[in-house]
């Protein structure tokens, strides 16, 4: 149980980092599946590899934009459909589906004994896959405002000197 509140933690602390100057890349197909967990008993839940089409990377991060949202989708399906409310949602992704059973395997391994495994299955729950075009363009055009705004100091530079 110790270990199950460590992991959490580390993925809560991973997933609050911010993606405020890199640009995204183009709309990928990726392999997703996704952990959920409760610091209240052992039982833990975990979808099948999903095929995504259309999930975006940042290009600098490599992280997976709105993965919040792909963890909301899997909290809201708990507690609705599964009676589950309060669960912790993690979402793995890899642009390659090796990487991402890789991933899956390697979870596996750490809660395979001492854990309440739940399964769900593809005709349970799927990802959606969210729309980062379609963000508002505030969002859309995070890092663009640093890149256009110069400071005082180099501001001076581009100035002609006076002789």
């Amino acid at each position: 149980m110790k270990h199950l509140k460590l992991l959490l933690l580390a993925l809560l602390i991973t997933l609050g980092a911010t993606t405020a100057e890199a640009k995204p890349e183009k709309p990928k197909r990726l392999y997703m599946f996704g952990f959920a967990a409760s610091f209240k008993d052992s039982t833990i839940y975990i979808t099948d590899i999903q095929d995504v089409t259309g999930g975006w990377i940042d290009s600098k991060t490599k992280f997976l934009i709105d993965r919040e949202q792909y963890s909301e989708q899997m909290r809201t399906y708990l507690a609705e459909k599964a009676n589950q409310p309060g669960r912790v949602c993690v979402v793995f992704f890899a642009t390659k589906k090796k990487k991402s059973e890789k991933q899956y395997v390697k979870l596996m391994k750490k809660y395979k004994t001492g854990y309440d495994i739940q399964y769900v299955s593809i005709s349970q729950f799927k990802f959606d896959p969210v729309d980062y075009s379609q963000q508002p363009e505030e969002q859309a055009n995070v890092g663009k405002d640093k890149k256009d705004k110069k400071s005082k100091k180099d501001k001076k530079a581009d100035k002609p000197k006076k002789r």
